[in-house]
């Protein structure tokens, strides 16, 4: 964790919301009842970051955003919803309130910034999976059932999501960039040169297992 996070934490730490991960999840929850039993009211329109709105007056965009889930197919938003919970309740355990509060605030200023650079138009996609990087640098070690049947360690997915960004930001749209480089804005603030060294780390036990295998048993 950066200096810096501690001085901010020492002088402002009252200044949070407590169990933010919990708010924002009931907030999904919330509008996602109302897109399904409600349709008519189009309120994930008068929710979703648009900048033109925003500039029209609708500034509670500029937060609203967030509660947008990332899909309406109910057995993935329920999927969605538990591991945001996980990766967000965990994330929020380990480093305390505010500095979960200031992790996802700088993420929703990084959403916002791309949104004015891609068009106007801005999602909380990509800044919800900046948790997820995050919490595999924390705990890369941890196992989850992939389609509920496969064991994998966190690590896996989180280089498996690595090298898919990496693909999009070459042959995705502006839009697209833009929206990966702002919304992990956090992530590099608050790990960098860790998830760097996170990722050699694993490259050097890739091949010390291949040196292993290739050397029948021997070093």
């Amino acid at each position: 964790m950066k200096r810096w996070i501690y001085k901010l934490e020492y002088k402002f730490g009252g200044f949070c919301i407590r169990d933010l991960m919990l708010v924002i999840i009931g907030g999904q929850i919330l509008v996602y009842l109302t897109y399904m039993l409600v349709p008519g009211m189009n309120l994930v329109s008068r929710l979703m970051l648009n900048l033109y709105g925003v500039a029209a007056g609708e500034v509670w965009r500029l937060l609203t955003f967030v509660f947008i889930p990332s899909t309406f197919h109910p057995l993935n938003f329920v999927l969605g919803i538990y591991f945001l919970y996980l990766v967000g309740h965990t994330l929020e355990t380990t480093w305390g309130d505010f500095r979960f509060n200031l992790y996802y605030v700088v993420g929703m200023i990084g959403a916002i910034a791309a949104a004015f650079l891609s068009g106007g138009f801005g999602t909380s996609l990509y800044l919800n999976q900046s948790l997820f990087l995050a919490f595999a640098v924390l705990y890369p070690d941890m196992q989850v059932l992939l389609f509920f049947i496969i064991p994998i360690k966190i690590k896996y997915l989180a280089l498996a999501s690595g090298v898919l960004y990496v693909f999009q930001l070459v042959f995705g749209t502006m839009s697209t960039r833009f929206s990966i480089i702002f919304a992990f804005f956090n992530f590099l603030l608050f790990f960098g040169g860790d998830f760097m060294v996170f990722v050699r780390r694993e490259m050097m036990y890739a091949r010390n297992r291949r040196n292993w295998r290739n050397g029948g048993g021997r070093w």
